[in-house]
Formats: structure tokens, C-alpha cells, sequence
């Protein structure tokens, strides 16, 4: 399956889940959000050499709203959209047009939506799992040398990446509301077929696939159902 026919699939299976979303007669609907503070890291081929990386931490601009469809009281189904500061740090960049090696700072701001579902007991401890598809909209690389910043490179929509960007997540919600989960994007970060003005390619040879851990509070906490649930106990003691 090439990677055209494969995008297809995958915006048709998103649709589909979409539109069926609503349609669950006795299951709660409701709305939730929080940030993401980000610890990013990429698996890194270079010309077939695997390169360690440096651990990114993003602690802003991260923001996700879910729509949250529960089943039941242990079962249940998400989507949303977010916004996402992603990236990676490669410490031994070798530059195919000189050789010399740099430090380099890749990352995004990216529009996802994510589909999934949770499992456990979802007004306290549950786990969750779910694929995201993702569209980066601003680039930035930085480039280091000796510890000092020798260039930086900005654009909207750049070809210097792959603008079709999807992975797989996994993660945990709390009780009290903190949220911690892990995130692996199946596509390459850099598109090793982009080609710049010299005619050189920067990223010939480079495969990184970002992964990262992160941490977000009330993610899926249905911050109206404690409100609902507080004003009960009030009005209970009140009667007393």
C-alpha cells in the first residue's frame, strides 16, 4: 500500500468514526481539555548509523480538547483536536553537502486529531490507547555549532518536512486528574526528498521518528460531573 492510498484510508476511517460518534442513544457525552507538557526523543538512522538523541522538553504551546463518549461506567471512546509543539534535538547532525557535523533542533506546531478508546473504571483509574493523525503547519530548525547558533530556518507548510504526520498512543489518567502518556509516530520526521535552492538534500540518509512521554492534567476529567456531583453532596448536608 503506498503511502497516497494509505493517507485515503486512513481520513476515510476518521470520518467514518466521526459521523458515528453521535450515535450511541444511552451512552454521556461530554467535552474535556487540558495542556501537555512534552519529553520528546527520536529514533535516528543516518545513512543507516543509528544516532542517540537529546532529550526535547516543550512545555508550551500544547492544548487538546476531547469529546469524550462513555459507554459505559468502564468503557468508552474519545477524539478531539489539539495543537502540538513537536520535535528533536540530533546531536551529530553530518551535513551530506560538507560532512562536517552540526547540532540540530527540529520541530513543529502541528493540528492532530486523535481517535481512541479508554478502559477502567473512568471516574478515577483508567488506561487509554488510540491512533492520531497530525498536519504540521510551522517549521523551525536551529543549527549549532560549538555551542553557538549558526542558522535558523522558519516556514508555514515547509516541504522540509513530511506534512503527513500519524502514530499510535497509549497512556494513563490518574484519579485526581494528572495524566501521563506515551506517543510514537510511525512517519519520518524530515522528508528525505526535499531539495534546497543549491540543489543539495539536508536530509538524504536522515530517519527520525519522534517519540515522547508526556504529562497534561484533567485530559479526561469531566470537571462537570464533580460539579454535579459536589452540589449533591451540599444540598444533602444542607437537608440535614
Amino acid at each position: 500500500m503506498n503511502q497516497s492510498t494509505m493517507k485515503k484510508n486512513v481520513l476515510v476511517l476518521i470520518g467514518s468514526m466521526l459521523l458515528a460518534f453521535p450515535g450511541f442513544g444511552q451512552s454521556k457525552t461530554y467535552l474535556t481539555s487540558g495542556g501537555e507538557m512534552i519529553f520528546s526523543f527520536a529514533s535516528i538512522t543516518a545513512n543507516g548509523h543509528n544516532v542517540s538523541s537529546t532529550m526535547r522538553w516543550a512545555p508550551v504551546f500544547n492544548a487538546q480538547t476531547m469529546v469524550n463518549k462513555d459507554l459505559n461506567s468502564n468503557f468508552g471512546l474519545f477524539t478531539g483536536i489539539a495543537l502540538r509543539n513537536v520535535g528533536f534535538i540530533d546531536d551529530q547532525y553530518a551535513d551530506p553537502s560538507s560532512g562536517n557535523i552540526y547540532k540540530k533542533k527540529f520541530r513543529s506546531y502541528n493540528v492532530g486529531i486523535p481517535l481512541g478508546f479508554k478502559i477502567g473504571d473512568l471516574n478515577k483509574l483508567f488506561l487509554y490507547a488510540g491512533y492520531e493523525v497530525e498536519l504540521p503547519f510551522l517549521y523551525k530548525e536551529k543549527t549549532f555549532e560549538g555551542g553557538d547558533k549558526i542558522d535558523k530556518i522558519t516556514g508555514w507548510f515547509s516541504n522540509r518536512e513530511n506534512l503527513f504526520q500519524h502514530g499510535f498512543l497509549v497512556g494513563v489518567q490518574f484519579p485526581y486528574g494528572l495524566n501521563l502518556k506515551f506517543k510514537y509516530y510511525l512517519s519520518e520526521f524530515n522528508n528525505q526528498s526535499y531539495t534546497d535552492a543549491r540543489g543539495n538534500k539536508p536530509y538524504a540518509g536522515l530517519k527520525a521518528n519522534v517519540f515522547y512521554f508526556s504529562l497534561s492534567s484533567y485530559l479526561f476529567k469531566n470537571l462537570d460531573l464533580n460539579k454535579n456531583s459536589s452540589h449533591s453532596k451540599k444540598s444533602s448536608i444542607t437537608s440535614l
